[in-house]
């Protein structure tokens, strides 16, 4: 990575965009819903329902902490943005738990709305008080549940009101990964947010069977290209065309792309000659505490 990508210097004049996701290492494992019902009523799912009074409790006591990972711009050479990726800080040895480990029983256990919501005024609070005077955009990754929970964007405009938000300065990330069983409600909750004033991302894309129909019927602005066709990048043919593919439709679209996963100046240098706008990953940055990423 060059000295101008990694420059820290770029960051206030920047957007930023912040939203949730799993990443553990290299930099993020999917998350996908729902979970099956056999994973926690079959013998070998049992050890997971002590997640239930777990999560309840990180709920009662705010044990559930955000980590921020820059996204970089591969044309204007700086931070651009941020991703805030959630934790679960219960643990006696003081290791956070990764999303990976307990996002799956929230949504068995009808916890992950709940989950969202506190996220979403985390961030909407980090908005309005410590980046209240960098303008930053903030994007926030929800699940399937959330996007056709009928309450979730009049949640959303609570939030940012309270803590005088913008609306512009939020994005909603949806994870493409997430089996949305109400498309409708998915399209009326994408089109309220931009009708306020936000932005909807499609998040791992290309990770799912379900591509390109939520890429025909969801609005969104931002196209993430999945991890699984940009980490092997100099060394596959086969993602080098997949990649200039996406990158092409998403562009003909109007579209801006981000490619994840990014671990190497090789795979930077392609991206780049590709046209992709945004790389995010460990060659560009890592998760980091909220105090260093905005220092």
């Amino acid at each position: 990575m060059t000295t101008t990508l990694m420059s820290s210097s770029s960051t206030t004049a920047a957007t930023m965009e912040i939203r949730v996701r799993d990443l553990r290492p290299p930099e993020r494992r999917r998350r996908r819903y729902p979970a099956s019902i056999g994973a926690f009523s079959s013998p070998a799912g049992l050890h997971r329902r002590p997640w239930l009074a777990r999560l309840r409790r990180a709920l009662r006591d705010d044990l559930f902490v955000l980590r921020y990972q820059p996204i970089v711009s591969l044309h204007g050479g700086g931070v651009s943005h941020y991703e805030a990726l959630i934790r679960l800080a219960d643990n006696p040895d003081g290791l956070l738990e990764p999303p990976s480990g307990f996002l799956e029983a929230a949504e068995r256990y009808g916890l992950i709305a709940e989950i969202d919501r506190l996220v979403l005024s985390k961030v909407a609070m980090l908005m309005g008080t410590e980046l209240a005077s960098t303008g930053a955009r903030v994007a926030v990754n929800l699940s399937a549940l959330s996007v056709t929970d009928g309450g979730m964007l009049g949640h959303i405009e609570r939030e940012l009101s309270r803590h005088c938000v913008e609306p512009d300065r939020l994005i909603i990330e949806i994870t493409e990964t997430a089996a949305i069983c109400d498309m409708a409600r998915a399209v009326a909750f994408c089109e309220g947010v931009q009708r306020i004033g936000g932005a909807i991302a499609l998040d791992d894309f290309g990770a799912g069977f379900g591509s390109f129909h939520y890429l025909k019927h969801l609005p969104f602005r931002y196209l993430k290209i999945d991890g699984e066709f940009v980490r092997a990048l100099p060394a596959s043919h086969k993602d080098q065309l997949v990649v200039q593919a996406l990158v092409g439709v998403a562009h003909g679209m109007g579209k801006q792309t981000i490619a994840e996963y990014v671990g190497d100046e090789p795979t930077i240098g392609l991206l780049r000659d590709y046209g992709v706008d945004y790389a995010q990953g460990f060659q560009v940055g890592r998760p980091v505490h909220q105090a260093e990423a905005f220092a």
